[in-house]
């Protein structure tokens, strides 16, 4: 696997939903991270609900992220909702955080 990739998953995990105090990795909003032949970093990710009122402040935070990662020229980032989002997505840290057990 490409080196970069773990070092973009451990920026995302600086990256904070402005609502929820969890991480979007840990969030379980992250589902797919590539980096293609071009040095484009490809981020398929969700929302917690459509219409997320913070998705310009998190596309920015998620591209800065990404940028910062040497060897990154490009950050494609694919919003979808399938499959939708659900609490089961969260990493086990993140549920003890917001109290889901």
């Amino acid at each position: 696997m490409d080196k970069r990739i773990d070092l973009i998953i451990n920026n995302l995990k600086e990256v904070y939903d402005p609502e929820i105090p969890v991480n979007i990795y840990d969030l379980g909003l992250i589902y797919n991270v590539d980096v293609d032949e071009n040095n484009s970093a490809n981020i398929i990710m969700t929302l917690t609900a459509p219409g997320c009122p913070m998705i310009d402040i998190m596309m920015n935070d998620i591209t800065q992220a990404v940028r910062a990662v040497e060897g990154i020229d490009n950050v494609k980032i694919d919003i979808t909702f399938d499959p939708p989002w659900d609490k089961s997505m969260m990493s086990e840290e993140a549920r003890l955080e917001l109290g889901f057990f």
